[in-house]
């Protein structure tokens, strides 16, 4: 990464940010540290995030046109992009929703508009409820559990992005994240760097 910093810092601390200054070993724990403080975010505040971070998603997609964008139906209270996907699809940007095929392997991929009927798959997560699975689109929207300043992802320990991001040719990926879950911890051997990180700050 080059150029004016891309990962940014927080600008909103945590109700309790010792826990999440020090720089991490334990993935677990930090795991369950970061979904505690996500779940304690007040309801407004959040409303307000995720409209901030749609409007930088809308405007990076601007300059960064995709034809097929891969998006992401937010679980366990992660930012709620609907009105930017809206918009994108209204644009004529290709959707598409990560699909679940095994547990030990990459992501594959299923399109979708918003609006259309979703199911939840075996794991919980919403997948398009007729299933029209596409290659892997060129660009990804990664929502993130937590990120340090080096473009690392804490995610939810499946491993399904890792795996989905190694092949070449890369993917350009934009991590979606608060700005409070930014913390410290070294990535492991397969972590793969996103490009950038999205928050509302």
């Amino acid at each position: 990464m080059t150029g004016e910093p891309r990962i940014p810092r927080a600008s909103v601390p945590p109700p309790d940010t010792s826990a999440l200054q020090q720089p991490h070993q334990d993935k677990a724990l930090l795991r369950d540290t970061l979904k505690a403080q996500r779940r304690a975010l007040d309801p407004a505040d959040k409303a307000a995030w995720d409209a901030r971070i749609g409007a930088r998603v809308l405007a990076w997609w601007q300059a960064n046109p995709h034809a097929s964008l891969a998006v992401y139906w937010p679980l366990a209270g992660e930012p709620d992009l609907g009105a930017a996907y809206a918009e994108m699809a209204a644009a004529g940007v290709r959707l598409a929703l990560p699909v679940v095929v095994a547990r030990h392997a990459a992501l594959e991929f299923a399109e979708w508009l918003p609006g259309e009927p979703t199911v939840a798959d075996r794991m919980g997560v919403a997948v398009p409820a007729e299933l029209r699975m596409v290659a892997r689109p060129p660009a990804l929207l990664v929502p993130c559990l937590g990120f340090n300043t080096l473009g690392y992802r804490v995610g939810y320990g499946g491993g399904f992005y890792d795996r989905t991001l190694a092949p070449e040719p890369r993917a350009s990926t934009v991590g979606i994240a608060y700005a409070c879950q930014l913390v410290e911890f070294v990535g492991d051997a397969h972590d793969v760097p996103l490009d950038r990180v999205i928050t509302e700050a």
